[in-house]
């Protein structure tokens, strides 16, 4: 199962990823900002008797990690990444200055490296790892294949794409990665993006004006 949540004021999506049976999860993109946030949270999961065993990122932009030290420490987990997203989380703290998030240094938070084809559990859970960088350094998917989707972070939206203005940034690498390894999937995958509403692959590659094919 896949659940959803709406966080600070960017409006980004968190997801969390649980298996009923063995009642763990993973968290995708930990971003509560507010303590009412923290509490949806933390209560839906109380709810459901889970426990967290993942903390993963999409990628590091602040919007997207801003309620990450306070889970890596309720949780005692460590972060789990991608290696090329480390410079955007020493920076976290710089950039949330900057775009009115409160946040502490992330340089001390244990963490993980994940790659391209790597497989995660979540009790009986396979998560893939897709790495589509282009959006930012670090950028990686995770494809559900029991829910039959993937989250795609910055990388793909509803009828869009990641902005590729920001530094590190490559828009002719971006469209090639997210061809390369998300359009790749069976179109009735849905598509659940790090912001805005949830599509799907097949709809992607119909209307998606980024994408012709």
């Amino acid at each position: 199962m896949i659940k959803q949540f709406l966080f600070n004021h960017f409006g980004v999506n968190c997801y969390v990823i649980y298996d009923e049976v063995a009642k763990q999860c993973a968290l995708v993109d930990p971003a509560p900002e507010a303590s009412y946030e923290d509490a949806q949270l933390y209560q839906f999961l109380d709810s459901k008797g889970l426990t967290p065993t993942l903390l993963l990122l999409t990628h590091a932009h602040v919007d997207h990690i801003c309620g990450l030290r306070e889970c890596c420490q309720r949780f005692a987990l460590p972060v789990t990444m991608h290696s090329e997203g480390k410079k955007l989380l020493r920076q976290a703290e710089a950039y949330g200055s900057m775009m009115g998030f409160e946040v502490k240094s992330m340089d001390d938070l244990p963490a993980n490296y994940i790659d391209d084809g790597d497989i995660l559990k979540v009790g009986s859970i396979d998560i893939e790892c897709r790495y589509v960088p282009g959006h930012c350094p670090g950028s990686i998917c995770f494809v559900v294949p029991s829910e039959e989707a993937v989250i795609t972070g910055d990388a793909l939206f509803q009828g869009s794409i990641g902005r590729t203005d920001l530094p590190g940034g490559n828009y002719a690498l971006l469209i090639e990665k997210i061809k390369e390894r998300l359009l790749t999937l069976p179109d009735p995958y849905a598509v659940l993006p790090g912001h805005g509403e949830q599509s799907t692959i097949g709809d992607e590659k119909k209307y998606n004006p980024f994408l012709s094919i």
